[in-house]
């Protein structure tokens, strides 16, 4: 019956699943705006429920109305079910809902879970499903008992969901939080700067997410043997502690001169993980330098890795790109990481996501300052965060126009969506012809 509905409409893969993020966030902005999804029940305007919809469902963070103060226990939970939606995929708990109402998947289901997860082969596609919804429930759990006793020691029987919702905000890497304040220096978890366990567990969370379902999928297979691993897996796990120490590093040296040592350590480490991409803080990020801030932009436009509950360019797309460059500079004719040659159409697609990255993060950022008059600095650092569906904010977000919100709107879902997924849908099926143009040299660089 899917299959038969697939042909009628005529849909490609890439368009089921645009239009399956897209119905997820029409679905909750509509519930969001109901009368008790508020706390003062009254109904919030489409447009900021779009918004917040939006955010969560592309697991970025950020918002036009604060979590806590605005949205009753109702909205929040929406809220929350969108982040499990989005970070774990829509075509995903799709798949999870049929394997519960009639334990078959069809071969539809299973070629659009191929792309959406970024899955090599299209044989264990179910098994798979299964091994992530048991990783992320059970990551979320523990996480959430992890944080229990420090939330329920500070807001009582509350604590119980504010360790719930962080637990599972954390490990979809959305960003959003429910701890409620007007007061810019106690937004996110500034309140919980010094506090290891809360810090700990986020991080942990963040990063198990990041890394992505196919290396946890990896790791449980071949059992820490290394040599087994698969090339991604080697790229994914060498590239990611580099993004956070060297980060770490540069913020503990330059950043954070106020804080006690302890402090500042434990600061420097969580700044240097959630930029990929959860949203979280723990520090005013205003008072970052400039080049502090620059490097907050990197890590937000780079992103997770492939498979994951993290947006952005890539782990993988960086590693390539730095091979393809090392290549270049050595004069050899093969890219290779880990002794393994990268194919070519990987070198043709991952500088194609830089270009368009690139055109989104700067076309965005000067749509928004040309709307609203702002800072060009401070409307790269929002564009950075909406495109590479991260949370982070320097404060400018709530103040935006109505265009700039749609701006970074549109950013934030080709950012969870990909770029190039929108581009594929967008156009025809690549026709493949027997003849070709002549070869002829062209100088570059």
């Amino acid at each position: 019956m899917e299959d038969l509905m697939r042909k009628r409409l005529h849909l490609t893969t890439y368009q089921l699943i645009i239009g399956g993020f897209a119905l997820v966030i029409l679905l909750g902005a509509l519930l969001l705006m109901l009368p008790f999804a508020a706390r003062d029940g009254q109904p919030t305007p489409f447009a900021d429920t779009l918004f917040t919809a939006t955010s969560a469902t592309c697991v970025t963070g950020l918002i036009v109305r604060d979590t806590a103060l605005h949205w009753s226990g109702f909205g929040q939970a929406v809220i929350l079910v969108l982040i499990q939606i989005g970070g774990m995929g829509v075509i995903t708990v799709a798949v999870a809902f049929t394997l519960a109402a009639r334990g078959r998947v069809s071969l539809t289901q299973r070629s659009t879970l191929q792309e959406a997860l970024a899955v090599p082969q299209l044989g264990g596609i179910v098994r798979l499903v299964r091994f992530i919804l048991r990783t992320a429930f059970l990551l979320e759990a523990l996480g959430a008992l992890a944080m229990m006793p420090v939330f329920c020691r500070d807001h009582g029987l509350r604590g119980v969901w504010m360790a719930v919702f962080h637990s599972v905000s954390a490990f979809c890497n959305a960003g959003f939080d429910i701890m409620g304040s007007e007061d810019a220096r106690f937004v996110s978890l500034t309140r919980y700067a010094a506090d290891p366990i809360i810090n700990l567990t986020v991080m942990v969370l963040i990063i198990s997410g990041g890394i992505g379902f196919l290396t946890w999928d990896d790791l449980a297979t071949h059992r820490w043997h290394w040599r087994e691993y698969r090339m991604q897996t080697k790229v994914v796990l060498t590239v990611t502690p580099i993004l956070i120490l060297v980060p770490a590093l540069y913020f503990f040296v330059n950043e954070l001169a106020w804080l006690p040592p302890a402090q500042r350590a434990l600061a420097a480490l969580f700044q240097a993980v959630t930029p990929r991409t959860a949203g979280f803080n723990t520090v005013d990020l205003s008072a970052f330098s400039g080049a502090g801030q620059c490097i907050l932009v990197g890590l937000m436009l780079t992103g997770g890795s492939p498979g994951s509950t993290a947006g952005g360019m890539k782990t993988t797309t960086l590693a390539v790109l730095l091979a393809s460059t090392a290549a270049v500079l050595r004069r050899r004719e093969d890219v290779s990481l880990f002794r393994r040659r990268v194919e070519e159409s990987a070198l043709r697609t991952a500088g194609a996501i830089l270009l368009l990255y690139m055109l989104l993060f700067f076309g965005g950022a000067m749509v928004i300052s040309g709307a609203d008059g702002s800072p060009i600095s401070a409307c790269l650092f929002e564009a950075a965060s909406a495109l590479g569906t991260v949370g982070l904010t320097l404060g400018l977000t709530p103040t935006l126009s109505h265009i700039s919100r749609i701006v970074l709107i549109l950013l934030m879902f080709l950012g969870r969506v990909g770029s190039l997924t929108l581009v594929y849908a967008a156009s025809a099926a690549p026709q493949r012809g027997l003849s070709k143009y002549p070869q002829e040299k062209i100088i570059v660089g």
